[in-house]
């Protein structure tokens, strides 16, 4: 097994407190201050899943900025006050890297590029902030439709064309060399796509986030006339092929995801560019693990840590560690696995560093546990799956639905083969409280393979009416 080892950590970068939170707060507790917020929610037709670890994490500084239901909230609870008045970072800072100082002429930023970003759960601010009064109206029906629609309304309201050329090339004339604007569109579609997967899960995105890659090769096809530019379209694009990519992994279509990874790792080795090289090995890794293929896994896992080790983030060789890991318990190698989950815990607890890549923001410990139990669930130790499992479905946020709803699925399959039928079908009936709002082939396939586990059981406490929810489901395509 090849060596993970890494360089020493730069030093953590420290949350900074939120006092302005904590002083609105008062005497207090947060406990008192958590019901306070959901009773406020209420009033204004919201749901959120306040409570007085949530309370912490923002007054530590953990989360930086709300999403936008928890914004309306606080709004409502503070009237007349902003987000900065809450003491929160700007949207921008947040899951993206913020707008960027213009390379080039302001009067090339978006003449031939037709992208109007949109604001999502957690995004960044668009980069041109001369918004149109028609522009800004449109964001509160994308706003409105992204609450309240599901996942098909979201993917084709929020996830708008890419497109590159307009009126010029229909008109056959010559298409100017590509601008920082375009990279900076290309850049948050990438932010887009993964904010919309974290709400609403792959399926309903896979088809409409393919016009955004072709174009992103266009872009590229077309030249910049800055090399800065050129690195970032090159990245935009690797990372746009990556997430397009994890569209097609989590709904089903693993060749599809493999021919977009490959597609991105070639476009990292082009550029020269070791973090995005890093990503799609990490990914490829994923998809091996996922597709059966576990030597590649490993294989894969330990390429993306000898290209990552000099990038200095800890925390992305613990990912990649439990990528290896995944792909030992494949290999039905407890000792490999374990070696991996130990190297993962460790790095793990070196903390966040500012060379973590911004495509990480999913990383935390939820993940972390996460991960390991689809290791012990492979490695057929089902009561230690379960206990990780049910710690991550715990720590997840709340707006992070998806992945809420895969940990409670990994859980109740545990359950279910570790001989408990009853705990599993009440964490099953969980999972499907929330398909209304997530689309996942993966999610869905593993609770069929749940259900299966229980057929044998249906006298068991609540299986039955799990099983005829589950039955009741409509068939994926």
């Amino acid at each position: 097994m090849a060596s993970s080892s890494v360089t020493s950590s730069p030093s953590p970068r420290q949350p900074r407190p939120n006092l302005a939170f904590r002083k609105l707060r008062g005497q207090r507790s947060p406990g008192e201050f958590a019901a306070a917020v959901r009773r406020a929610a209420r009033e204004i037709g919201e749901r959120v899943s306040c409570d007085a670890r949530y309370v912490g994490r923002v007054e530590s500084g953990e989360i930086r900025c709300p999403n936008y239901a928890y914004e309306r909230v606080f709004l409502h609870m503070f009237p007349g006050r902003t987000l900065t008045d809450l003491g929160f970072a700007p949207r921008s800072a947040v899951r993206g890297r913020g707008a960027r100082t213009e390379e080039e002429d302001p009067s090339s930023r978006t003449e031939n590029l037709s992208y109007a970003p949109h604001e999502t759960d957690g995004a960044c601010e668009p980069y041109d902030t001369q918004e149109t009064d028609q522009n800004h109206e449109e964001s509160d029906v994308q706003r409105r439709a992204f609450m309240t629609g599901g996942t098909a309304t979201v993917a084709a309201v929020s996830l708008g064309p890419l497109t590159y050329g307009g009126a010029a090339a229909a008109a056959g004339r010559p298409v100017r060399r590509v601008g920082s604007s375009e990279a900076g569109a290309l850049e948050d579609a990438v932010r887009r796509i993964r904010l919309l997967d974290d709400r609403h899960g792959a399926d309903g995105l896979y088809r409409r986030a393919a016009a955004p890659l072709r174009t992103a090769y266009a872009l590229l096809d077309a030249g910049a006339a800055r090399q800065a530019t050129t690195d970032r379209l090159y990245a935009g694009a690797g990372e746009l092929a990556i997430s397009v990519g994890w569209l097609a992994h989590d709904s089903g279509r693993f060749d599809d995801a493999r021919s977009h990874y490959a597609e991105a790792l070639a476009t990292a080795r082009m550029s020269g560019d070791p973090g995005l090289e890093a990503h799609a090995f990490c990914n490829t890794a994923f998809l091996a693990r996922d597709a059966g293929r576990p030597r590649e896994a490993v294989r894969a896992a330990q390429a993306a840590q000898r290209v990552a080790r000099p990038l200095g983030s800890p925390r992305l060789m613990s990912l990649l560690a439990l990528r290896e890991a995944g792909g030992w318990a494949g290999l039905a190698d407890r000792t490999g696995c374990e070696q991996a989950l130990a190297r993962a815990q460790a790095l793990y607890e070196r903390g966040p560093s500012d060379a973590d890549p911004e495509w990480m923001t999913f990383y935390g410990e939820a993940e972390l546990e996460g991960l390991e139990a689809q290791c012990w669930s492979t490695l057929g130790d089902w009561p230690r799956a379960a206990r990780h499992a049910r710690r991550a479905a715990r720590l997840q946020d709340p707006h992070f639905t998806r992945n809420i709803a895969l940990y409670t699925a990994e859980l109740a399959d545990d359950l279910a083969r570790g001989g408990r039928p009853d705990e599993a079908a009440a964490a099953g009936m969980d999972v499907l409280d929330l398909l209304d709002e997530v689309q996942s082939s993966r999610i869905q396939t593993m609770l069929a393979g749940t259900a299966r586990v229980l057929l044998p059981h249906r006298r068991a406490s609540g299986v039955s009416a799990f099983l005829e929810r589950h039955a009741a489901l409509p068939r994926m395509t």
